[in-house]
């Protein structure tokens, strides 16, 4: 039944396609074996790099507390963006798009899917960044700053243990020790003593939170104005008047607002708007800056991966360089993780996610072929794609979108 309280036929095209389902499962399977990677990672042996018993970058003192412990880390980084992003789709999809009239299959199926590439998005961010950053962990063996605190270094035996510098041949230059001087051979040491680059918390946090940011921004329109791809006028008189009356030529500028979430495509059959009535609008008039608690909103995640790698600065687990380049890491693959399945904000896209992938590309695309849906409407659509105008039930799939 729809909204209206009318009978609601889904049409044929939006028989679940088994290939399709199958394709995404995949793509569950593969983000959940790469967050199982960086978990096995997390275990393994790192490297352990020569340091010096001088260096002042590695003497600060170890301090049992943590300000920011791992299991708030992924409350907070990964739990509340998923908890955040399944309430939002659930509660403001599909939004002002939908009518009252709207087929409430229709409006549930968007629901889902948004929710559905939200944690996607999110499970690529998160989880490609936790298996980096486990496996540069393990590659570099970077010293942290309170690795000497931790060491308890061996020091009536130093020369035992050199293995670089020219300390006892040239007086004042430096000796590099192994880290077999260290009389403390816990994991504390041997292996969290040596995994300082990149910051885990930096990276994981921004991950998680700048994703939810971007989410955030495109689910409710928060971004910097921008002139959209659309129709507009450059007429000096049209950017300076607010009034849709322009008194120099004697026409008349109309705005014409966005189609309903559920109305079919103009078709054959619809008259078309007459050209001495041309739909122009003012450059002014194209855009308006968000309300600013909404600037607050989106800003307060990245605000909370900012404390959180920093407070690996202050709890001496980590170097300036390794909190910044997590920090860029994580960023990147939040990036990559949102515009893997969602338009970019500056698309003007209203908020969406891509669609799904066409049944006969589900896996794999080839040469010859633009993409991993259909070339075109008619051929998306398949028996839908005619010109026959379809009835409200099946506006989206006469859009190329019935398999969302």
């Amino acid at each position: 039944m729809s909204a209206a309280g009318l009978p609601v036929s889904i049409p044929s095209g939006w028989r679940v396609s088994k290939l399709l389902v199958s394709s995404y499962v995949l793509d569950w399977v593969l983000i959940l074996l790469t967050g199982a990677a960086g978990r096995i990672l997390k275990f393994a042996e790192p490297n352990r790099n020569p340091f010096s018993l001088t260096d002042p970058s590695i003497s600060y003192p170890h301090t049992e507390h943590e300000t920011v412990s791992a299991t708030v880390l992924v409350l907070v980084g990964l739990i509340a963006p998923a908890i955040i992003i399944l309430l939002a789709s659930l509660l403001y999809i599909p939004g002002f798009t939908a009518t009252k009239r709207g087929p409430t299959a229709l409006v549930w199926r968007r629901k889902l899917w948004e929710w559905n590439v939200g944690w996607m998005g999110l499970g690529i961010a998160y989880a490609g960044v936790y298996a980096s950053t486990e496996a540069l962990k393990a590659i570099y063996g970077k010293p942290r700053p309170d690795l000497l605190s931790r060491c308890n270094p061996n020091l009536s035996d130093i020369a035992a243990y050199v293995v670089g510098g020219l300390g006892e041949k040239l007086r004042g230059a430096p000796v590099l020790v192994s880290y077999k001087i260290c009389q403390n051979t816990s994991e504390e040491l041997t292996r969290d003593g040596f995994v300082s680059f990149p910051s885990g918390h930096a990276s994981s946090s921004f991950a998680g939170l700048t994703y939810l940011t971007l989410w955030l921004c495109a689910k409710f329109s928060i971004s910097v104005p921008y002139l959209a791809p659309r129709h507009f006028t450059k007429d000096t008189q049209q950017i300076a008047l607010t009034t849709n009356n322009n008194t120099t030529t004697g026409t008349t500028t109309s705005v014409k607002a966005p189609p309903p979430f559920d109305a079919p495509y103009p078709s054959s059959s619809h008259p078309q708007e007459s050209p001495s009535e041309p739909s122009l609008t003012p450059l002014r008039n194209q855009s308006a800056a968000p309300p600013t608690y909404l600037l607050l909103i989106a800003a307060a995640p990245i605000v909370a991966a900012t404390y959180i790698g920093s407070s690996r600065w202050f709890d001496n687990r980590h170097h300036g360089f390794d909190i910044i380049f997590g920090s860029a890491l994580g960023i990147f693959f939040a990036w990559l993780g949102f515009h893997w399945y969602h338009l970019p904000l500056s698309s003007g896209g209203a908020g969406w996610a891509w669609g799904a992938r066409s049944p006969e590309r589900a896996f794999f695309a080839g040469i010859g072929t633009s993409g991993y849906i259909r070339d075109s409407v008619g051929k998306a659509t398949g028996s839908e794609g005619s010109s026959t105008r379809p009835d409200s039930a099946s506006g989206l799939v006469q859009r190329g979108e019935n398999n969302v």
